[in-house]
């Protein structure tokens, strides 16, 4: 499934889009950075509710295919200029990040 489908199945808002065609394999769910780039598999959709800069910079070293920002938590300018810069797929669930990945299970 790509990122663009996965918007689409589970009706999650776009944040920052560069590379909608990115495929996932898998979803990993972690808020400690270190952990998650330590064990977050490329082409991960990561669900998370932290949203500053290193996420970003995590993103892209462990090379998901998506962060999944849960709570309605969304980006400032900043971090979303950053974001578009590096090429990292953003989006927000409006639900908890255990909703998320359940609405998730069997689909990515």
């Amino acid at each position: 499934m790509t990122v663009k489908e996965l918007c689409a199945s589970l009706n999650l808002q776009e944040i920052c889009l560069p590379e909608p065609e990115r495929e996932i394999n898998g979803v990993y769910i972690g808020d400690l950075l270190s952990w998650v780039m330590g064990r977050a598999e490329a082409d991960n959709a990561w669900i998370t509710i932290m949203s500053n800069i290193n996420v970003i910079a995590v993103a892209s070293l462990a090379d998901v295919a998506c962060v999944i920002l849960a709570e309605g938590v969304t980006l400032d300018e900043t971090v979303l200029a950053t974001a578009e810069q590096k090429g990292v797929n953003v989006l927000t669930s409006p639900l908890p990040a255990y909703e998320t990945a359940l609405q998730l299970h069997g689909i990515a």
